[in-house]
């Protein structure tokens, strides 16, 4: 089984430049004016161009102010604070201070888009150290 992973951006050059910057993706094949596929992690990153307030989920405007939701995705790295310094160079916003649990280190953080993100470093056995 794939994993894809897909982003509603609403600007699409804008969002390419941020998470090539960000977190090293590159672009690989564009759809048009509507979506671009980024690689260079486990998995591809297909950003989507939707207008704010077009409809979403459940008849939901889209809107790209900061939101929560139950789903996010964590990019790990082997330097959290080269990566960390990365991502907020290209306009990611830390949101609180990175923290150590005896798996590794994690930091919160938003993108431009309003989505939330996290680089997360192991350390260690990484979640072997805390798994039962």
């Amino acid at each position: 089984m794939d994993l894809l992973i897909n982003l509603d951006v609403p600007d699409l050059a804008a969002a390419e430049a941020f998470y090539t910057r960000a977190f090293g993706f590159s672009a690989a094949r564009r759809f048009g004016d509507a979506a671009v596929e980024l690689v260079g992690g486990s998995s591809p990153l297909y950003l989507l161009a939707q207008p704010a307030a077009s409809v979403g989920a459940a008849a939901s405007p889209r809107t790209y102010d900061r939101h929560w939701t139950p789903l996010h995705v964590d990019v790990v790295v082997d330097d959290l604070d080269a990566a960390l310094a990365r991502a907020t160079a290209a306009g990611a916003v830390a949101e609180g201070a990175i923290r150590t649990a005896a798996w590794g280190r994690i930091v919160q953080l938003a993108d431009p888009f309003g989505h939330g993100w996290c680089l997360l470093q192991f350390l260690g056995r990484g979640y072997d150290e805390i798994s039962a």
